[in-house]
């Protein structure tokens, strides 16, 4: 089994999917990103301000990874405005994708003419189409609302949830259940990884594919009360919020990690030039090398099942 042969669904948001999908973007649309919508900061939350949609901002950097970075799509979705006056700081990817959202009454079908646009492949999808946002919960009881309240809490929230509760789209739950590979993170774990999760559908299908489901650790610590768990704490931790561990391996950078609970593969996955960012060929040889782990297993388990 290798890499080249599978489907691959990615799921999480920030940077770190957009990275994922970037490396993994020769698989065309044997490929399929779940991108986080829950944003409400920079540009992405002025524009959920103005009128009730999901967060662009994160399917844009997506899309753009997916597309050579010297290409005019690219530098025209990634542009941001300078300036203090009412354009300053918004990325006119965002502004493209706000408008479209205005005028086609699903953010899906925004999506697919950006991608026929840019001459992307790979299927990226929002985790919903219904706007909503994070709420997190204190032990005491207090509560958080939206990503950047969440990130800048002083202590792990107890529990995160949607509020409005949302569904997700059957090509999402198709995606995942159709897998041969998942891939969760790398990314933010409050605010990139676990929302996806919390959709039902989601953390349902994750529950039911036959895929592999691998975490791909940060490689440095997060500026969020997540950088203090270990990788067995932010295990239990996703259990106990949504029902399941919808994990079976992770990738981890540090060779100190280790778990009681899910495979742990080490692998150097630092970029050479920007040490916090995944190197592309690194990861590719990490993933490769779960992949032949586990391809050997299977092998093993079914010389038992003959044997006996």
């Amino acid at each position: 089994m290798q890499l080249k042969e599978l489907n691959v669904v990615a799921i999480g948001g920030g940077h770190g999917l957009g990275r994922v999908l970037s490396t993994l973007s020769f698989l065309g649309n044997q490929l399929t990103g779940i991108v986080t919508t829950t944003d409400n900061g920079g540009s992405t939350g002025r524009l959920r301000k103005r009128s009730s949609s999901i967060a662009w901002g994160d399917l844009r950097n997506c899309l753009t990874q997916l597309v050579d970075e010297k290409s005019i799509g690219s530098q025209l979705f990634d542009f941001r405005f300078d300036g203090n006056d009412e354009l300053g700081g918004h990325n006119l990817g965002n502004l493209i994708l706000y408008g479209l959202g205005q005028i086609h009454s699903k953010p899906l079908e925004s999506i697919k003419l950006v991608r026929r646009l840019l001459r992307v492949k790979t299927p990226v999808l929002p985790m919903s189409e219904t706007p909503t946002d994070l709420i997190a919960f204190y032990p005491e009881g207090r509560c958080r609302v939206g990503e950047l309240s969440v990130d800048d809490m002083p202590v792990m929230p107890k529990n995160l949830m949607l509020a409005p509760l949302v569904k997700s789209l059957p090509s999402c739950i198709d995606a995942i259940l159709n897998a041969d590979l998942i891939i969760i993170g790398p990314g933010s774990f409050l605010t990139s990884v676990v929302p996806p999760l919390l959709i039902r559908d989601i953390s349902n299908a994750l529950a039911q594919t036959k895929a592999h489901r691998v975490f791909i650790d940060n490689i440095v610590k997060e500026n969020s009360p997540a950088a203090a768990l270990t990788l067995d704490e932010k295990l239990a931790w996703i259990e106990s919020n949504i029902g399941c561990l919808p994990i079976d391996s992770a990738i981890c950078h540090d060779p100190n990690v280790s778990s009681t609970r899910v495979n742990v593969f080490h692998h150097k996955l630092n970029s050479d030039t920007v040490p916090h960012y995944h190197s592309r060929d690194k990861l590719i040889a990490a993933l490769n090398l779960c992949i032949s782990s586990i391809s050997n297993l299977d092998s093993t388990a079914s010389k038992k099942v003959s044997a006996s």
